[in-house]
């Protein structure tokens, strides 16, 4: 199927603002959400005259979220593809956590996509025709992470994005990509300096792995190329802890 119209959780920095150039680039109707008023406006202002709308919720609040999502859904007539890329890391160990701050990371990084993917798979279910959901994952969720809450989370999103790929189909195609040190991103800068060197170390291409990088393959697995492919798991991330 061609994807006409996406909806992008944290679209306004980072890989989310990359997904959103990469879509209007390839004609897309795209929409989002995003915590961060000042790089809403950015982003709002940097694609203006073009078919973007960017909302601005804290999307660990449901009804906000929706309230998004719905509107989206309205103003486009239908949206074909979820990209649930928002996250939250903090990079620290698990005894510096408060309970308050777990179930924060845990409301942003885990239960916001698996509520939203149901909503958005219960719109297709009513509008009918085939649809797409990508998760932004991480190495961590793979091999671990000295934030453990962190690393908790995105293994979660790796076994959400296997699970309903079953739950979902055969409309609607469900893979995440896994990406290691993204360097051009807050979260790299919050990384420990020996988990930074570790992961550079690790790592087996050479060069930075960037923003861009990702939001490549994120594209792949919106375009028809990738027609034959749920349940998925991508990795982009210069070889690093080969798994």
């Amino acid at each position: 199927m061609t994807i006409r119209s996406v909806f992008i959780t944290g679209i306004a920095s980072g890989v989310g603002a990359k997904i959103a150039a990469r879509g209007l680039a390839a004609g897309m109707n795209v929409y989002g959400c995003d915590i961060d008023a000042e790089a809403v406006e950015t982003v709002s202002l940097r694609h203006e005259g073009q078919s973007l709308t960017v909302f601005r919720c804290d999307i660990a609040d449901t009804p906000s979220l929706f309230a998004c999502f719905d509107e989206a859904l309205s103003l486009s007539g239908g949206i074909d593809a979820l990209v649930n890329n928002a996250g939250l890391y903090l990079g620290q160990p698990i005894a510096a956590y408060d309970d308050a701050t777990i179930e924060r990371v845990i409301a942003v990084n885990l239960t916001a996509p698996m509520k939203l993917s149901r909503r958005f798979a219960e719109a297709k279910q009513r509008a009918g025709g085939a649809g797409a959901i990508v998760n932004i994952a991480s190495v961590a969720g793979e091999v671990g992470s000295s934030d453990a809450v962190y690393g908790s989370v995105k293994a979660a999103v790796i076994g959400l994005t296997k699970s309903n790929a079953m739950n979902f189909a055969p409309a609607i195609r469900v893979n995440a990509v896994s990406p290691g040190l993204i360097v051009d991103t807050a979260i790299a800068r919050a990384i420990p300096d020996y988990r930074y060197a570790e992961y550079k170390r690790q790592e087996m291409l050479d060069g930075d792995l960037t923003t861009d990088s990702v939001a490549d393959v994120v594209a792949f697995l919106l375009s028809p190329a990738s027609r034959s492919m749920t349940g998925a798991i991508l990795r982009s991330d210069n070889g690093c802890y080969p798994r």
